[in-house]
């Protein structure tokens, strides 16, 4: 018979060897991506200078076909109907749920946040898991949870495991309410944002809802203003998509999940490095939809400096790629909608194998020394995405402003986008070449004053 200690480490043995070899099954899938994306770059260079430039110029205009449905398709409202008698049922109960590691700086602000939303008290309760602080997150949440009744403090050891995902899912056994809320530490809310979005919570339309994310102190700089702007675009797509058949996804910060659906999806999970991403996958086959709202949208910080931006760009660039590569058989089976499975394979082929081929196009002109063949997809890309950005940026936007859709604001947001070419990459051919192992890579929270 195993001793406490021994089927302790039994079980961390066994968690350890089943996160190795999920590691190695997603290394060889990446492998394959890159070989093929790689070898998609570079293969029209054997059809010549002119017949090479056929793929990319049948690929600009489907692609970019799709794109400006896409876009044409954002400006529609989109609201589940509520349903005769709703208004006079009780609202629904809401959890808000927030993994709080190391937040001293702001955790104080989200939990007066959540006393200002108008909404029953008996409605209302916020969930709060510090996950092993090391600051005064602890010492703060005692002193608040003393004054607000609402407020329920969890605590759990910091290499307790599953990251985020795993303090989240601690608190879910204890969890009534209808809808669960997730919000990051650093977040705000509009007071009224509850009561407004009741047509998107009541009756049965909607398994997920995502609000836009807007960025605190946008004009802070170049990098700030063009996060804001990524953001609203991000949006903007993401609530075309849904318009035309496409699928929605969530993004985290400002998430709000059927519980019911959530369970029966089996809680956050704990083997990815984003949580939102992969659950989007997971209620997509589960045939639940997501909803995007604009207005009022989630208030959270932007990040300042270049080297935590590319740490956060790398995570989400690998959890991103980490969901297509677990779910892909069921992605191509008849759980999905043709009309899904299409917008699936363009935002594949937009977002991980056109950043990938242009490397394998640059390597191919250079090795063959010709001209790069890709340049008609990659400069229609840009144009798309620029013409994106200044739809979204002259939408009227709730809480912090947007940056004005200047010329400037816009080139240069659109040359930031290009990270993106050199962000998927290197994530891919890390993920094909080294073995993984997860870790909660939070972002670090400055407590930057939120808007009016």
């Amino acid at each position: 018979m195993l001793t406490g200690d021994s089927a302790e480490l039994e079980s961390s043995v066994s968690a350890s060897v089943e996160e190795l070899t999920r590691s190695d099954g997603r290394r060889r899938k990446a492998l394959l991506v890159l070989i093929a994306c790689l070898g998609a770059g570079a293969a029209p260079h054997w059809l010549g200078p002119l017949r090479g430039l056929l793929p990319a110029l049948t690929a600009a205009v489907l692609l970019g076909a799709y794109s400006i449905t896409t876009l044409r398709s954002g400006r529609a409202p989109i609201s589940a109907p509520t349903e005769p008698g709703a208004a006079l049922d009780p609202l629904p109960a809401i959890d808000v749920l927030v993994a709080a590691r190391d937040e001293e700086a702001v955790i104080g602000r989200l939990v007066e946040a959540i006393a200002r939303l108008d909404y029953p008290a008996d409605r209302l309760s916020l969930w709060v898991m510090d996950d092993g602080s090391e600051d005064r997150t602890p010492q703060i949440l005692e002193e608040l949870s003393s004054q607000h009744r609402f407020l329920n403090v969890r605590r759990r050891q910091r290499n307790a495991g599953g990251g985020k995902s795993g303090a989240l899912n601690a608190l879910l056994p204890q969890l009534q309410g209808d809808w669960l809320l997730v919000l990051d530490a650093d977040a705000d809310l509009n007071p009224q944002l509850l009561q407004r979005i009741q047509s998107h919570l009541r009756g049965p339309a909607w398994g997920a809802v995502q609000l836009r994310k807007a960025v605190l102190n946008a004009d802070a700089s170049w990098l700030t203003r063009s996060q804001a702007l990524e953001m609203a675009f991000d949006a903007e797509m993401q609530r075309g998509r849904i318009a035309q058949g496409g699928i929605g996804e969530l993004r985290g910060n400002g998430q709000l999940l059927r519980r019911e659906v959530l369970l029966a999806c089996g809680g956050f999970n704990e083997d990815t490095v984003t949580d939102d991403l992969d659950l989007s996958f997971r209620l997509l086959l589960g045939g639940h939809a997501v909803a995007v709202i604009w207005n009022p949208p989630v208030q959270e910080e932007p990040v300042t400096r270049w080297p935590a931006l590319l740490r956060q760009r790398q995570r989400w660039a690998e959890g991103g790629l980490q969901r297509f590569l677990d779910y892909w058989p069921s992605l191509l089976s008849n759980r999905l909608t043709l009309r899904q499975q299409l917008d699936l394979l363009a935002f594949f082929l937009l977002q991980y194998a056109l950043p990938i081929a242009t490397f394998g196009d640059l390597m191919a002109s250079l090795g063959l020394r010709q001209l790069p063949l890709l340049w008609p997809l990659s400069v229609s890309t840009l144009t798309l995405s620029a013409v994106a950005l200044r739809r979204a940026g002259r939408q009227s936007s709730e809480g912090p402003p947007l940056p004005a859709p200047t010329p400037l604001n816009l080139l240069v947001a659109n040359t930031y986008l290009i990270h993106w070419f050199l962000v998927i990459p290197w994530v891919t051919a890390r993920m094909a070449l080294r073995p993984k192992r997860l870790v909660w890579a939070k972002t670090v929270h400055a407590g930057l004053p939120v808007s009016s």
